[in-house]
């Protein structure tokens, strides 16, 4: 079985290791975007552009399912992906975990980019998931590039600054951006109040790899070790996982392996 998933930068791994944990044996296929990035300026026909040329570097190693780990390319580009690649792969989104974070009654908070914070696509969100239930949209301006380059201080300081924007009643929050999954702890340090209950935070990479394995038709099938192979593709080309990855657990969790030539990591 052989999974691919998309994303302009390093976002993806949270939902690739996601994949790998509850799948060892699949064959992973990473196809990122470095010479377009950052897709958050870009208009939604750049964007569908750039998630389609990704896409399909992606289909040519004939995944069994396709995730879009990127919620900007998921609000822009996934109708013209399921367009072209459905019913032969199947295409799975990216959205915001509004709705389980909900349930528990709020206060909730949601971290994402500038450009989703506030827009229609979000408030749709809480319009329909949300109802009733306390909701604030915290903007995070410079987080997912921060987290893209690793920068340590760059993200101390964005995490710092969006946590400064987050009501203290929060106990509920929304990753927003598959990014923000990488630094979770992070997050959840500088929101956490003392004496508080614990934080919960709602990101989107388990439910998604939950629902490609379902759509490819397999199961869940945890081991001790993984033995499935990685496939990197940087704007089209085969390529080692780039070092920024490792900057990670979740990287570090796929990088367990040795790199060929064409760049596919084997178990």
């Amino acid at each position: 079985m052989k999974i691919a998933l998309m994303d302009s930068g390093t976002g993806l791994l949270a939902a690739a290791a996601a994949v790998r944990r509850l799948r060892p044996d699949a064959d992973l296929v990473l196809s990122s975007d470095p010479d377009g990035m950052p897709w958050g300026p870009r208009t939604p026909d750049d964007v569908a552009e750039h998630a389609l040329a990704v896409a399909r570097a992606a289909a040519a190693r004939r995944p069994d399912a396709l995730i879009v780990a990127c919620n900007t390319a998921s609000v822009h580009a996934l109708p013209v992906l399921r367009a072209e690649l459905e019913p032969a792969i199947p295409v799975i989104g990216t959205v915001p975990a509004i709705k389980p974070a909900a349930a528990g009654g709020g206060p909730v908070a949601i971290w994402a980019t500038p450009a989703t914070t506030g827009s229609p696509y979000q408030r749709d969100l809480i319009e329909r998931f949300a109802h009733g239930v306390a909701v604030a949209e915290v903007p995070c301006p410079g987080l997912a590039d921060a987290v893209e380059a690793a920068d340590e201080a760059a993200i101390d300081a964005a995490v710092a600054a969006a946590a400064q924007r987050t009501p203290r009643d929060v106990r509920a929050v929304v990753l927003g951006c598959t990014h923000y999954e990488l630094v979770g702890d992070r997050i959840r340090a500088a929101l956490q109040q003392p004496g508080a209950p614990a934080l919960v935070l709602y990101g989107s990479a388990e439910a998604v790899a939950a629902q490609a394995l379902r759509r490819a038709g397999a199961e869940p099938a945890p081991a001790a070790a993984p033995t499935g192979g990685l496939s990197v593709l940087l704007s089209g080309r085969p390529a080692g996982l780039p070092s920024v990855a490792l900057a990670y657990a979740e990287g570090r969790l796929l990088a367990g392996s040795r790199t060929d030539a064409a760049g596919v990591l084997s178990g």
